[in-house]
């Protein structure tokens, strides 16, 4: 059975959560800018997407980031902007007229309390969004873990970890090897849970990632946020450590 989410506590969830943040300022955006324009082949235009590089304020996803990268911004230059769409529409937020996205009933009502609908966009995007770069079967096959990875993160993030601390828990075998070594062995096994687990929880806010003084390739260190506590209550809330056999 899979962790119920459910928000309790007064916690400021658009500040802590990208995903919340980022649907809220789009709903927002449509409401007073009548409408978010469309390009010929139906992606966000231009505008709207440098507007929202600048307003997202999405880790690792910042304007700076993104025009590090790229002269002009396309919806397909900036991945969480995918994700904030395929939420945002999954939810029946916004509609789409013509050549824009407009706000429906539900997305004002969304506006004027996006904290209600925290637990539905939470228990989607967790547990069976698919992602651009993911297949649906890869979705559905780690169903099955996410009890043991939120429990493991539970006491693990208290003091913060990443993800191949996280590998040499579950495969001990890789532990005694050295971190050369451990990135040929494990580098798939590392990329689906960063990407899958840790980015997932990250995008939702129940995760931050420390990375000051790091390189672009070098791991950052992982932390539970307070919309954490605030969310989940798990199995594990009263452990000191655990162990995976």
């Amino acid at each position: 059975m899979l962790p119920e989410i459910n928000l309790q506590g007064h916690v400021d969830v658009a500040a802590l959560s990208p995903l919340l943040r980022g649907m809220l300022l789009s709903v927002a955006y449509a409401d007073g800018e009548g409408g978010i324009g469309l390009t010929a082949t139906g992606a966000m235009n231009r505008k709207f997407v440098h507007w929202a590089a600048v307003h997202f304020l999405w880790p690792s996803f910042t304007a700076e980031d993104l025009y590090s990268m790229n002269k002009v911004l396309n919806e397909s230059d900036m991945p969480p902007l995918w994700v904030v769409r395929d939420m945002a529409r999954h939810l029946k937020l916004l509609r789409r007229k013509k050549d824009v996205l407009l706000p429906t009933k539900r997305g004002r009502e969304f506006l004027v309390n996006p904290q209600a609908f925290f637990d539905l966009v939470a228990t989607d995007y967790l547990y069976s969004y698919v992602h651009a770069t993911e297949r649906e079967e890869e979705v559905r096959a780690r169903l099955r873990w996410w009890r043991m990875f939120l429990n493991l993160l539970n006491i693990k993030a208290r003091e913060g970890c990443t993800p191949m601390d996280v590998v040499k828990i579950l495969y001990p075998d890789f532990a005694p090897l050295s971190d050369r070594e451990m990135t040929l062995e494990a580098w798939e096994l590392k990329s689906d849970l960063q990407y899958g687990v840790f980015r997932r929880l990250c995008w939702l806010g129940l995760l931050y990632e420390a990375r000051e003084g790091l390189t672009l390739l070098q791991d950052g260190s992982f932390h539970k946020t307070p919309l954490w506590a605030a969310c989940l209550q798990l199995e594990s809330d009263t452990q000191s450590d655990i162990g995976v056999h």
